[in-house]
């Protein structure tokens, strides 16, 4: 079963790079483009509006995608977060 999820805009400028380096590691993933359907939207913004992980995004008028979320509370919206993950030593593969 995967535990990651990645919550992306198609039309997001900052999607590609991020995704880029992701596949570069060994983490697996869903994919979620929350601009694809109304039900990918709802289940991101319920997810952001209850977490205090969205509050710096949305404090800079920021979506807060993409963003990749794990169990227990991780939430990396950065390539350098994504880096620290994997020397972190988190189980990427549940």
């Amino acid at each position: 079963m995967l535990t990651y999820q990645l919550f992306y805009s198609s039309h997001c400028p900052d999607t590609d790079a991020f995704v880029t380096e992701l596949d570069r590691l060994p983490i697996k993933y869903q994919s979620i483009d929350i601009t694809a359907s109304m039900a990918n939207l709802k289940q991101f913004l319920a997810l952001r509006d209850k977490q205090d992980a969205f509050v710096p995004a949305k404090e800079r008028g920021q979506v807060g995608i993409p963003v990749l979320v794990g169990p227990q509370g991780v939430f990396i919206f950065d390539q350098a977060q994504l880096q620290g993950l994997v020397k972190e030593g988190h189980d990427l593969h549940e």
